[in-house]
């Protein structure tokens, strides 16, 4: 995981949830730091727009899956567009 893209993934969750960036580690779902899902809903469309993806819409799962969950999908939808034949 290119660790700038994991900042910015913090940074996005901290911000959208009005938490502090410090509080979100790996293993924390959105649920255990307090992401209720219209806010999740409203985290994954800044993190589709920031990073110009777009991210499986059965993944992550907010209740049971991990912040580290959403970080493989999103580099999995970032590598998915690198790798696209139109990709600069």
């Amino acid at each position: 995981m290119n660790e700038s893209v994991e900042r910015q993934l913090y940074e996005i969750i901290a911000k959208q949830s009005g938490i502090d960036v410090a509080t979100i580690t790996p293993q924390s779902t959105l649920k255990d730091l307090g992401v209720d899902s219209l806010t999740a809903i409203e985290t994954i469309f800044e993190i589709e727009e920031h990073f110009g993806v777009t991210l499986p819409d059965r993944d992550p799962n907010f209740d049971t899956d991990s912040v580290q969950g959403l970080l493989t999908a999103l580099q999995q939808a970032l590598d998915g567009a690198a790798a696209a034949p139109d990709a600069a």
